[in-house]
C-alpha cells in the first residue's frame, strides 16, 4: 500500500464517487523506513507488536511523501505550529474534518500529509490521538470503516488469551479505578437489595471479566447470618469469549468454594446486539432475588430504531429486585455530515484525550496493558467516526440520557446508601491524586472524574 497521503489523493480526486462513499485500492508497493525512537522504547515495543499492530499501522506509513506528491507548503505548517501547541493535534484533527466537510480538496491534502508525518501509536498523547483519528478519517474517506473495525476486532481477538486478557484487567485495575469505581458501587447496591435473601441470582451483561464478583463472594461469606446464601452467577458473552470465560468459570468457583460460598456459574453466549435478548432465555427461579449487572455495555447497542429502550424493557420483564448500570460518561453519537459531524467529532476529540490523557497519568509509558486499551480506544474512534450510526457499537450517552430511557422504561432511581458512597471514596484514596467521586442534580447515581472531569457514571435502579 502506497502512503495515505496519496491514497487520499486518489480518492478526493475520484469526482465521479460522493465524497463520503469513495473507495481507493493500489497495487504499488513501497518501501517503508522505520520511525527513530529511543532505544529502550524500540526493544520493548517490538515485542509488543502483533497482527493488530500491522492492520492499524496500514494507515499511518512513516515515510515522506514520493517525489511526485508535494509536501506542505509552509503556510500550513507555520499555521500550527506544533512546538507551541501542546494540544496540536485536537487543533489539525479539528481544521482536516472541517476541510472533509466543506470538500476543500488542497488543504485536506496538506493536512493529512502533516498529520501522516507526526503522528504515531507510540509516541506521546497528541502522537497518537493524531494516529487513531487520522485512521478513522481515512476510513471514512474511503468509506471503509466497518470492514475494518471488523478487521481490527477480528485480529485483537486472535491475538488475545486469558493470560494477557486477565494481567491488563489487573494492571488497569490495580493503577486506576476506572473500572474499580462502578463495581464497588454496584456491589453495595445489590447487598443492600439482597438483605436477607437467601437464593440469589446475578445476571451479569459486562466487559469486565467477572473481576468484580470475588469481593462480592466474600461480603456474602462473612455477612451476618446462620446459612450462607446460595449464588448463581449468570453471565452474558458474545461466543468469542468462550474460551476466556470456560477459564474464568473455573477460578470463580474455586473461590466460592474457598469462601464457603454455595455458588453456581452459568454462561449464555449471545451473538448480536444485546437487544435481541429474550427473557424467556433466563433460568430465573421465582424463589430467586435476582439482580442485573451492566458494566461498560449499554452503549454496544446501536442508538437507532429504539433498540436501547428494547434491552431496558427485557430488564423490565425479568422482574428484578435491583438493576445496576455503569456507563462512561460521554455524548459520543457522530452524525453522517455537515455541522452535525463537526459537532460530534469535537466532542469525540475532548473526550478521548481525557481518557488517554488518564492513562498517562497512571501508567508508565512503555506498558502493555496500557497499549492494549490503547488499541481498543483506537478501534472505538474508528467505529465512532467511520462506521454508519445503525452499525455503531461505541456511541456512549450522558448519564441524563440513560436516566431518561430508565425512567420511561419503568424504572426508580435506587440511591447508593452512604456506606456505599464511604467506600468509593476510600477507594479513590488508593490511587494518585485527581481521582473523584460527584454527583448530579440533573441525574441519577455518582460519578468519577479526573481531574474535575466526569468519567464513569454508576447508577442503581429498581422496576
Amino acid at each position: 500500500m502506497d502512503t495515505i497521503f496519496r491514497l487520499v489523493t486518489t480518492t478526493l480526486q475520484s469526482s465521479s464517487q460522493s465524497f463520503n462513499s469513495s473507495r481507493t485500492t493500489t497495487t504499488s508497493s513501497s518501501s517503508k523506513s522505520q520511525r527513530h525512537y529511543e532505544e529502550e522504547e524500540e526493544e520493548c515495543f517490538t515485542i509488543f507488536m502483533d497482527d493488530e499492530d500491522l492492520y492499524s499501522s496500514s494507515y499511518h506509513l512513516s515515510h515522506a511523501p514520493s517525489s511526485t506528491t508535494a509536501s506542505p507548503s509552509n503556510d500550513v505548517t507555520l499555521e500550527f505550529p506544533t512546538g507551541q501547541n501542546p494540544m496540536w493535534a485536537t487543533a489539525i484533527l479539528s481544521e482536516t474534518a472541517k476541510s472533509m466537510v466543506e470538500r476543500n480538496t488542497p488543504r485536506l491534502q496538506k493536512l493529512i500529509w502533516m498529520l501522516n508525518e507526526m503522528s504515531s501509536p507510540y509516541g506521546d498523547i497528541d502522537q497518537k490521538l493524531a494516529s487513531y483519528f487520522l485512521q478513522g478519517l481515512f476510513c471514512r474517506m474511503t468509506d471503509s470503516g466497518e470492514s475494518n473495525y471488523r478487521t481490527m476486532v477480528s485480529a485483537s481477538e486472535r491475538s488475545s488469551c486469558f493470560e494477557s486478557t486477565r494481567k491488563m484487567v489487573l494492571r488497569f485495575q490495580e493503577v486506576s479505578p476506572w473500572m474499580m469505581f462502578g463495581h464497588v458501587a454496584c456491589n453495595g447496591a445489590i447487598m443492600e437489595a439482597f438483605e436477607g435473601e437467601m437464593k440469589l441470582h446475578i445476571i451479569d451483561i459486562s466487559n469486565s471479566f467477572c473481576t468484580q464478583w470475588p469481593t462480592l463472594l466474600e461480603a456474602i461469606a462473612t455477612r451476618s447470618s446462620s446459612d450462607t446464601p446460595h449464588l448463581t452467577l449468570t453471565v452474558v458473552v458474545p461466543p468469542t469469549n468462550s474460551k476466556v470465560m470456560r477459564e474464568i468459570g473455573t477460578r470463580m468457583e474455586k473461590f466460592a468454594r474457598l469462601m464457603g460460598v454455595p455458588f453456581k456459574f452459568n454462561v449464555k453466549h449471545h451473538e448480536g446486539d444485546l437487544s435481541s435478548l429474550d427473557s424467556s432465555e433466563f433460568d430465573v427461579n421465582e424463589s430467586e432475588a435476582l439482580a442485573i449487572n451492566c458494566v461498560g455495555t449499554m452503549h454496544t447497542i446501536p442508538p437507532t430504531r429504539n433498540r436501547r429502550d428494547d434491552l431496558i424493557s427485557t430488564f423490565r420483564r425479568l422482574q428484578p429486585r435491583i438493576v445496576t448500570i455503569v456507563e462512561e460518561e460521554a455524548d459520543l453519537d457522530i452524525s453522517s455530515d455537515g455541522p452535525e459531524f463537526l459537532e460530534g467529532f469535537e466532542k469525540c476529540l475532548k473526550w478521548f484525550r481525557v481518557y488517554f490523557e488518564a492513562l498517562d497519568g497512571s501508567f508508565p509509558r512503555v506498558s502493555n496493558e496500557r497499549l492494549m486499551l490503547e488499541r481498543g480506544a483506537g478501534r472505538a474512534v474508528v467505529d465512532l467516526v467511520a462506521c454508519q450510526p445503525e452499525l455503531s457499537v461505541e456511541r456512549r450517552d450522558t448519564a441524563v440520557g440513560w436516566t431518561r430511557r430508565l425512567h420511561g422504561g419503568g424504572f426508580r432511581e435506587f440511591s447508593f446508601n452512604e456506606e456505599v458512597c464511604d467506600d468509593v471514596r476510600s477507594l479513590l484514596r488508593k490511587y494518585k491524586e485527581g481521582w473523584t467521586m460527584s454527583q448530579s442534580q440533573d441525574s441519577a447515581g455518582i460519578f468519577l472524574s479526573w481531574k474535575d472531569q466526569a468519567v464513569v457514571w454508576a447508577s442503581a435502579w429498581k422496576p
